[in-house]
């Protein structure tokens, strides 16, 4: 165990969660808002039970060996994550019953149980339940001592305490029998209602199905009903030894999830005898048991987040800007030759990365375009830019990484289709994620050879740039350049460790150069002339690097982290972290973007980087960090950094006990949200463009 404190890391995103759940139970949130981050809680439930709490559940069945910081053991760990998980749960759920629920009610969307039905909506849920719900419904009977019929990961399902009353009987000869129903999986969860009020009325698919299940089982009494999910584990790594058939064995890894080792059970009726049949037969613990009232999975509800004519119970929208020397530029090129340029996404349009691709794939002088994938959204316009690009004879590379959790199936697709088009295609590297983001350009040009590049914190996914904050980097610098090429060399041949000038790779150089900044900071710094780091990550769980900052912040190194989720560093700490803060910002918009200051004695640097502060993300990707050297886009930064340190309505300040406390305004103070002085900033530094309202701009004659 270490000197040093630390935070342990699942308990740590719990905590992120507590945060993003809190915005539900804000008062002065619209209600739509709320109902989102209600959502967004329940999918980030779902994620970590399938791979956080699978990994400890393995460690502990498998010696219960030590490997945490803090010294706590998974048993103890499982048996904590249990409990935190319960009074969360219990929250949400009263957040959402009591009041989001009803409030909607009041504004004409409501949610309809089965009970409360009209005579007219019976009438029609009757109808459209024959026609179109019994057709597909499969009951599938238990049989005493034998296995459970296939139970997938995440959907729903039914199950049913039958007794006999009269007929005769083709299976069973008892009088309790017990039947699974799956719930289809391919019709929506929400169903609409006629309402002659006027209003917005609605029931749940699996509502619908209960209430009239009794048509499945003629002949029998239905004595108890439940409704129940199971979460599988999900955190099973692919056998890279297989470099002929990755893809084949990738595919098998998704197929394994569906069967592997259930990890939760969630299920709407505490005392029912069919709860602990489904627990045994799960071979699942008492702590891996989870009461939630209907509706058991919460996901479904977002739908609702985008319901029309409920503009009043959003958030104001606001649109993406673009630079405006991007915007009159007749080719980008031409606006990237004008000097670096700073994209910071969803405020700016990530409209300019689709057109430097767009733009190559039709642009004769591209010779050829190289590229990491690692998320892409399902109708991705880049992907199908680089079709286009290899269609008509261009060289196009593209690191796919097939090893994106969750993202597997969608991205063997792209790779397969990217390949008949006549890409050349990468599945990653054995034993190593690609997170990098790049992006490079080959053009030919009157002075010669050109290389244009496009390097970020965030993924090439159109639709996640809207939701996600993001920084990234266009650029035609040589060095840049000379560097990027080497990476795409490196993760695409093969390469010694490529002895690159200006970008910083993971996993061989990144770690070192981070300690290496780090301890410059603190042999700078004195009592009188204190050095300074600024961070902005996702999480910060590496050992070394907390080692690190504790050590400069006894050398008065002053420490800002803002950390969305895991923080396995302690603030605050006589001795240790006294000098170190941590602020952690939920708002509109997912926090994403990853980028570093250090004051160097006045001889300030700034980085982005693809990378979070974790041994994953060091010591086991490929990543990048990005240094900017344009002064007034270093000052930008800064002055974007600073100001998550200055917000006092959506911050949250990690204590030393590893809890948070939401910052709230001082007596006399103006409430500041970081998110909308952002905002209000860059359109005061530009004037708007509205973003294109078509996938592609209008297309400009190469020049």
């Amino acid at each position: 165990m270490s000197e040093y404190t630390y935070v342990n890391r699942e308990l740590s995103w719990l905590e992120f969660n507590r945060r993003v759940l809190s915005e539900a139970l804000r008062p002065d949130l619209p209600l739509l808002e709320r109902l989102k981050f209600l959502c967004i809680g329940t999918a980030n439930f779902d994620e970590f039970f399938m791979v956080r709490v699978a990994a400890i559940k393995r460690q502990a069945e498998k010696g219960n060996y030590i490997s945490c910081p803090t010294g706590i053991a998974p048993t103890e760990q499982l048996s904590r994550i249990s409990a935190v998980v319960r009074e969360l749960t219990a929250v949400q759920y009263n957040c959402l019953l009591e009041e989001i629920l009803p409030a909607l009610a009041e504004e004409g969307l409501v949610l309809q149980r089965p009970e409360n039905f009209t005579s007219d909506q019976e009438a029609a849920v009757r109808h459209r339940f024959q026609q179109e719900i019994y057709p597909l419904l499969t009951p599938v009977r238990v049989e005493s001592g034998e296995p459970l019929p296939y139970i997938g990961n995440l959907n729903l399902y039914a199950a049913f305490k039958l007794r006999y009353e009269d007929g005769d009987r083709l299976f069973g000869d008892g009088d309790e029998n017990i039947a699974i129903v799956p719930i289809p999986s391919g019709l929506p969860r929400i169903w609409y209602l006629p309402d002659s009020e006027g209003r917005s009325s609605f029931t749940m698919l699996e509502d619908v199905i209960r209430s009239h299940a009794h048509t499945l089982f003629p002949g029998y009494r239905i004595d108890e009903r439940v409704l129940f999910r199971i979460t599988r584990d999900a955190d099973m790594g692919v056998d890279e030894s297989r470099d002929e058939d990755f893809v084949e064995a990738m595919e098998q890894i998704l197929e394994w999830r569906e069967r592997s080792q259930a990890v939760r059970l969630s299920i709407d009726a505490e005392n029912c005898s069919l709860t602990p049949l489904l627990q045994e037969r799960l071979g699942l613990h008492d702590h891996e048991v989870y009461y939630k009232p209907n509706p058991i999975d919460i996901n479904p509800l977002m739908e609702l987040v985008n319901h029309p004519g409920m503009d009043h119970l959003r958030a104001e929208k606001w649109r993406p800007m673009e630079k405006p020397q991007i915007a009159e530029a007749a080719v980008i090129w031409d606006a990237i030759k004008q000097g670096d340029i700073l994209l910071h996404h969803p405020y700016e349009s990530f409209e300019p990365v689709i057109r430097m691709v767009t733009e190559a794939s039709e642009d004769p002088e591209v010779l050829a375009i190289k590229m990491t994938l690692y998320r892409t959204s399902g109708n991705s316009p880049i992907v199908r830019a680089l079709e286009r690009a290899a269609q008509s004879g261009k060289q196009v590379t593209v690191l796919v990484e097939l090893k994106a959790r969750f993202d597997e199936e969608r991205n063997i697709s792209w790779a397969e289709r990217l390949e008949k088009a006549g890409a050349l295609v990468v599945y990653g590297i054995a034993r190593l994620k690609v997170h990098a983001k790049a992006l490079l350009i080959i053009r030919r040009e009157d002075t010669g050879i050109q290389r244009y590049l496009h390097l970020g914190t965030g993924n090439y996914n159109d639709k996640t740039a809207k939701l996600y904050t993001d920084m990234s980097l266009l650029s035609c610098r040589a060095d840049l350049a000379y560097d990027a090429g080497q990476f795409f060399n490196a993760i695409t041949g093969y390469s010694a460790i490529p002895a690159l000038k200006r970008l910083i790779l993971a996993p061989v150089q990144m770690k070192n150069n981070l300690l290496e900044l780090i301890k410059r900071e603190s042999q700078k710094s004195s009592r009188e002339t204190p050095g300074r780091i600024i961070a902005k990550l996702n999480s910060i769980a590496d050992p070394e690097i907390i080692q690190a900052l504790y050590e400069a912040s006894c050398n008065h190194v002053r420490i800002d982290l803002n950390v969305r989720g895991i923080c396995m560093l302690v603030p605050g700490v006589p001795g240790q972290s006294e000098h170190i803060r941590v602020v952690s910002i939920i708002d509109r918009y997912l926090e994403h973007v990853r980028a570093f200051f250090f004051l160097n004695g006045g001889s300030e640097e700034v980085y982005l980087s693809s990378a979070d502060w974790m041994p994953r993300n060091l010591e086991r990707r490929v990543e990048l960090m990005i240094p900017v050297d344009d002064p007034d886009l270093r000052e930008q930064i800064l002055e974007i950094l600073e100001l998550f340190f200055l917000d006092n309505t959506h911050a949250h300040a990690m204590q030393a006990d590893g809890s948070y406390i939401r910052v709230k305004p001082g007596k006399g103070d103006e409430p500041m949200q970081v998110q909308h002085a952002i905002y209000r900033m860059l359109r005061k530094q530009q004037k708007s463009v509205p973003m294109y309202e078509k996938e592609f701009p209008v297309r400009r004659k190469p020049g």
